[in-house]
């Protein structure tokens, strides 16, 4: 089983593997969501940093010890370790960070302090608004950088391009930092659609495309460990270690240069 989408702990397992593990104890989960801005997804308690999850993303903790949660990820299933002080009570979200970043004010006017910045996805539960701010469970937030929970976008590479310049980080899922395959499911999860959180996992999306198949926006390439999203037939936006950035190539020179530098060729692409 693959330890990223397996919600065992090491010591307990979710009731749905029953008959699958042979687990030590098993259990329903408690519901529960992130009450931090952004918080790493841990590959053990206080390791390194699988993948990032944004306030408000629900949640289900496995089990509890010494300070840390093994939880499992609703929006893609990724299992992991977060501090006990990243997670809260599940929330019922209205509304959704639409903006590359935003902030979350102590008052509703541009010139009250901002207590912590809010990435992409962040889920809010708008309970008034006061003239251009949402009154949230984080703070005001500017209702332009807002948009109702079902209400997503069109084009996955509109949503990348917005994230161009962003600094790479490992593992990240926001503004602040992202990489590849962090790029990829923040555009897809914006447009409401399903998107694993690793490049290896994203290979499963859509179809597969001959080798000499042209391709078209949206389009996914990959290599030996980075994916990339095609912005038309020759172009495409990623999050890379070369830039250190979200940065757009030519397909022809991120693959001669990938190849350059030992990453072989191109492995897959598909259309999801």
């Amino acid at each position: 089983m693959d330890r990223r989408l397996t919600p065992f702990s090491g010591r307990v397992a979710l009731d749905s593997l029953r008959g699958h593990l042979d687990a030590p104890a098993f259990t329903v989960g408690e519901p529960a969501a992130i009450a931090l801005p952004l918080a790493d997804l841990m590959t053990r308690p206080d390791g390194a940093r699988d993948r990032q999850l944004t306030l408000g993303a629900a949640l289900t903790v496995v089990d509890r010890q010494d300070g840390w949660a093994f939880v499992q990820a609703t929006k893609d299933g990724y299992c992991g370790w977060l501090p006990d002080a990243a997670i809260g009570p599940t929330i019922t979200p209205t509304h959704w960070v639409v903006a590359p970043a935003s902030h979350a004010y102590a008052a509703p006017k541009v010139q009250a302090p901002d207590r912590f910045a809010l990435p992409m996805g962040a889920s809010l539960t708008v309970t008034a608004t006061e003239g251009a701010f949402a009154a949230t469970q984080a703070g005001y937030v500017p209702l332009a950088h807002l948009r109702p929970i079902d209400a997503h976008f069109d084009d996955p590479a509109e949503v990348a391009l917005t994230l161009l310049g962003s600094p790479y980080l490992w593992g990240g899922n926001s503004h602040a930092g992202l990489d590849c395959s962090g790029l990829v499911q923040i555009a897809f999860h914006a447009c409401g659609r399903d998107c694993p959180g690793d490049s290896d996992l994203q290979q499963a999306l859509g179809e597969a495309l001959t080798e000499d198949a042209p391709l078209r926006r949206n389009d996914l390439i990959f290599w030996k460990g980075h994916v990339a999203l095609m912005l038309d037939a020759t172009h495409l936006i990623h999050a890379n270690g070369h830039s250190m950035s979200v940065a757009i190539d030519s397909l022809d020179a991120a693959t001669n240069r990938i190849a350059a530098q030992g990453g072989g060729p191109v492995t897959a692409r598909r259309r999801p």
